[in-house]
C-alpha cells in the first residue's frame, strides 16, 4: 500500500482514538472573579463580575441574624472554625440578600478574601464533584444554595447529608456551605407527617428526614416584618437612592403597595422602591 493510500487510514485511526480518549481535565480558575455559578453540564464555574445584591446597611429588621452570620463568615474567612448555616423562614425576608451582602462586606474590607460560589438546587447531585474542584484551590469559598428544599421520593438529601459532614473525607477546610429555605427542616411538613403515619418505625423514619438540617451548625430564622420595620426599610432605600419624596407620602404609598401584595417584607419593599424610582425617573443600582 502506497503512502498516499495509507495516510487517510492513519488519520481516521487517530481521530477514532481521540474520540475514545477521556476529555482533558478542565481547569477551574477561582482567581478571575469574586463570585461564580456552578454549571454541571458541561462542567464549569461561570464568573459573575456584578452580583445582584443589596448593601448590608440597607438590610433592616434582621440585625441579629446579620451580626451572627457576618461573624461566622468572617471567622471562616480568617481560617478559624465556623459552621455551615441554614437561613430559613418566610419568603422575601432577606435570607439570600444577607448571604450576598455578608460576602461583599468582607471582600470590601479585604479584596479577594472570599469567593462566593452558587450551586443550583437541581445540581445538588454534583455537589461532591464541586467540592473536589474547590478543594484544589487555595482560596476560601462560600458555597451557596438558594431555596434549598426536598420533596417526596427525592433521595438527593442523603448525598447532601454525607457531603456536609458525614462522609469519609468530610467538608474541605477551605469551604463553608450556606443554604436558604422556606422550610426549617428543608422538607414539607406533610412529608414528615406522612412518615409518622406510614412507617413501621416512625421515630427512625422521621429522624432520617429531619436529620439533614442538623448538619447545619447555625440556624437563623427569618420572619415577616412589622409595619414600623417595613417603613424603616422603605425609608432606608429612599435615602440611599436619593428619591425625593415627602416622608408621609412615601409611607402612605408604601403601605398601599404592601396591602395590594398582601405582605410586608424586604422583597416587597424593594419592589415598591423600583416602582417609585421609575415613576420619579431615577436610576437605581
Amino acid at each position: 500500500m502506497s503512502e498516499h493510500e495509507l495516510t487517510p487510514i492513519l488519520n481516521r485511526i487517530a481521530d477514532a482514538l481521540d474520540r475514545l480518549a477521556p476529555p482533558a481535565e478542565k481547569s477551574h480558575d477561582l482567581g478571575n472573579a469574586d463570585a461564580f455559578i456552578w454549571h454541571s453540564n458541561p462542567e464549569s464555574l461561570q464568573p459573575v463580575h456584578h452580583v445582584n445584591r443589596v448593601d448590608l446597611d440597607l438590610l433592616h429588621g434582621i440585625e441579629q441574624q446579620r451580626e451572627i452570620l457576618l461573624d461566622n463568615t468572617e471567622r471562616f474567612a480568617k481560617g478559624l472554625p465556623a459552621n455551615n448555616a441554614l437561613l430559613w423562614g418566610a419568603r422575601g425576608t432577606g435570607k439570600s440578600s444577607l448571604v450576598k451582602a455578608a460576602h461583599a462586606e468582607l471582600n470590601e474590607k479585604e479584596p479577594g478574601l472570599l469567593a462566593l460560589v452558587e450551586i443550583h438546587r437541581e445540581d445538588i447531585p454534583t455537589l461532591p464533584r464541586l467540592l473536589h474542584v474547590l478543594s484544589e484551590s487555595d482560596r476560601r469559598c462560600l458555597l451557596f444554595c438558594d431555596d434549598l428544599s426536598f420533596e417526596v421520593e427525592d433521595a438527593t438529601f442523603k448525598s447532601l447529608k454525607a457531603v456536609l459532614e458525614g462522609g469519609i473525607e468530610g467538608r474541605p477546610e477551605n469551604i463553608i456551605f450556606y443554604a436558604t429555605s422556606n422550610r426549617r427542616h428543608l422538607m414539607p411538613r406533610d412529608m414528615i407527617e406522612n412518615e409518622r403515619s406510614t412507617a413501621i418505625h416512625t421515630a427512625e423514619a422521621v429522624e432520617e428526614k429531619v436529620s439533614l438540617s442538623d448538619r447545619f451548625g447555625l440556624w437563623l430564622g427569618f420572619h415577616p416584618v412589622k409595619q414600623d420595620t417595613f417603613f424603616e426599610i422603605i425609608e432606608g432605600y429612599a435615602d440611599a437612592y436619593h428619591l425625593d419624596i415627602d416622608k408621609e407620602q412615601l409611607r402612605a404609598e408604601a403601605l398601599e403597595w404592601s396591602m395590594t401584595r398582601g405582605s410586608r417584607s424586604g422583597r416587597v419593599a424593594w419592589q415598591f422602591i423600583q416602582d417609585l424610582a421609575g415613576r420619579l425617573g431615577k436610576q437605581i443600582s
